[in-house]
Formats: structure tokens, C-alpha cells, sequence
């Protein structure tokens, strides 16, 4: 019996393309491009087919969740600031239906006291956050555990 391959959308959020240059000891000196290649191949040596995407608009972000809607049966999602005040973000998930796990590279929880609340969490079925790059790599395993387990 073939195991169907499984489809990953990965959305990063405002300010995430300037990895590695912005403030490197907050977020760390990887690249996007890094974590990127390196998520789409872990994708692929677990039998999934990882896409992702940056944008520092919250309407993109929302249009990629439409129109990866039905490629896509997980989600995993860095929504930046858009974390404390991205309620269409936030609906876009819930819309879409898809188990999604919220990834943050700082602490959110023990920054500045705005940075500490996640309207975004509510629509996902978990948040990593404060282990750098290796959240992302902890959520693709946690989603692909979850739908594995369907």
C-alpha cells in the first residue's frame, strides 16, 4: 500500500526575508533561504512536498492560504507581528481547515508584554516558539504526525 504524499505550506510573515542580517541576536544568523531549502528537504525525506512563501503583507498571506487551500493538508506559520493583530490571518486559517502549528523564533512570551499575545494561536493546533529555526523542523514533524494519525 503507497502512503499518499502528504502537502505542506509553509507562511512566513512580515520582516522574516531580512533573517540572518536583522537583529541576529533576537532571531538568530540563518537565512530564510536556508530554513527554507533545508524545510524542503526534510519535506522530502518524510514523504512530504514542502512550499514556501514570505510576504510582508497580510492580504498575500491570506491569498496564499485561499489558493493553496486544496493542495495543502497541513500548515505551518511565522506570522511575524502579525501574530498580535492578524485577525483575517487568523480567519483565513480557520477558513481553510487545515491543521496548522504557529512557529516563532524568539520567546514571544518572554519579550516586550504587546509581543506576548497570539491572536493566530486560537486557529492552530499548537504554538513552538523560542527555538530558533529547529521550531520550524519540531512543527513539520507535529504536523506531519498529525495527519498521519488521521
Amino acid at each position: 500500500m503507497t502512503k499518499k504524499q502528504l502537502h505542506i505550506l509553509v507562511l512566513h510573515g512580515p520582516n522574516l526575508n531580512l533573517l540572518g542580517e536583522r537583529e541576529p541576536d533576537i532571531y538568530g544568523k540563518t537565512t530564510l533561504e536556508e530554513i527554507n531549502t533545508e524545510l524542503v528537504q526534510t519535506g522530502k525525506d518524510q514523504g512530504a512536498e514542502v512550499k514556501c512563501f514570505q510576504s510582508n503583507h497580510e492580504g498575500q498571506l491570506v491569498d496564499w492560504l485561499h489558493e493553496y487551500r486544496s493542495w495543502a493538508d497541513g500548515v505551518i506559520i511565522n506570522p511575524g507581528a502579525l501574530t498580535h493583530y492578524g485577525l483575517s490571518l487568523h480567519d483565513a486559517i480557520t477558513a481553510v481547515a487545515k491543521p496548522a502549528i504557529e512557529v516563532h523564533l524568539s520567546n514571544i512570551y518572554e519579550r516586550e508584554v504587546w509581543r506576548r499575545k497570539s491572536v493566530i494561536a486560537a486557529a492552530c493546533k499548537g504554538v513552538i516558539a523560542g527555538l530558533g529555526p529547529d521550531g520550524y523542523f519540531k512543527a513539520l514533524k507535529q504536523v506531519l504526525k498529525i495527519l498521519r494519525s488521521d
